[in-house]
């Protein structure tokens, strides 16, 4: 399958006003996500639906909704204009408001049959090795007990796109970037999925994307950030949007944790202080 030949724009009208029509439940997800068709006139497109009735409550997170904070990380990277996230939007459903997402097929797959309904994701991105040194091209993330003699060597793909990933994630504060939430598109593009867990006021970074950590920021990642900065003042255009979506302690926190980066000039390393790979890791 193609993916929907929209613009960002036609795709965030489509999913804001069009007609949202169940396919059926996809496997695997710990909340309610449904597969749906959206339709518009002649324009039709497939989707995935959260609706906030389908969430599970999060102990650590006792304010605002799942679905609130999956449209805030589309609004923080649609910011940085590397559009990492699909296009996302909160809207009323059949089983009430929920967040709407644009339904990206992986480069692998054709449907929604896979482990998580996304096919296998990550593929060529992550990977378990021999050795104590990850090979050319890769990143090390750290070490694996995968039932062997001794435990294997995780690493990621040296790759500018996840690399982009790291510093969105490490900015919108993500708790749970796991293997299963990367879809490598057609075309080579990539795209995240799956983030309600995240924009904690306290600092929450779990990732598999650590192979970067304590490296100086690419020129663009410091750029990119000096670019959210410039939106996230209570009056600027991307504080506007996220107003409605998270906390002002939030939107405070995540302010912050920008303004922290750029003063840095560095990737985020583990704290040490509580698992830094989410679990499980897929």
């Amino acid at each position: 399958m193609s993916p929907p030949a929209l613009a960002p724009d036609e795709a965030r009208a489509l999913l804001t006003g069009g007609e949202l029509t169940v396919a059926g439940r996809i496997r695997g997800a710990s909340n309610a996500v449904l597969f749906c068709t959206v339709a518009d006139g002649g324009r039709t497109a497939e989707c995935v639906y959260k609706p906030v009735a389908g969430e599970r409550p999060l102990w650590d997170f006792p304010d605002g909704t799942l679905a609130q904070r999956e449209v805030a990380a589309y609004e923080v990277s649609e910011a940085t204009g590397w559009g990492l996230v699909p296009p996302t939007v909160l809207r009323d459903g059949p089983f009430g408001e929920g967040m709407c997402q644009l339904w990206i097929p992986s480069a692998d797959e054709d449907g929604p049959d896979g482990p998580d309904g996304a096919g296998e994701t990550g593929a060529g991105l992550l990977a378990l090795v021999e050795g104590d040194e990850p090979a050319a091209g890769w990143r090390a993330v750290g070490y694996a007990e995968t039932g062997g003699a001794r435990p294997a060597l995780l690493v990621h793909a040296d790759d500018v796109r996840l690399r982009r990933l790291a510093v969105l994630d490490a900015v919108i504060n993500n708790g749970d970037r796991k293997g299963g939430h990367l879809l490598p598109a057609p075309g080579g593009r990539l795209y995240a999925i799956d983030h309600g867990v995240t924009f904690h006021t306290d600092d929450k970074l779990r990732t598999l994307l650590w192979g970067w950590a304590g490296e100086a920021l690419a020129a663009e990642a410091v750029a990119v950030l000096h670019r959210l900065a410039d939106g996230l003042p209570a009056a600027g255009p991307l504080a506007a949007r996220l107003a409605p979506l998270l906390t002002p302690a939030e939107v405070a926190a995540l302010r912050a944790g920008a303004a922290a980066l750029l003063a840095s000039g560095r990737h985020p390393a583990p704290s040490g202080e509580w698992p830094a790979i989410p679990w499980p890791p897929v």
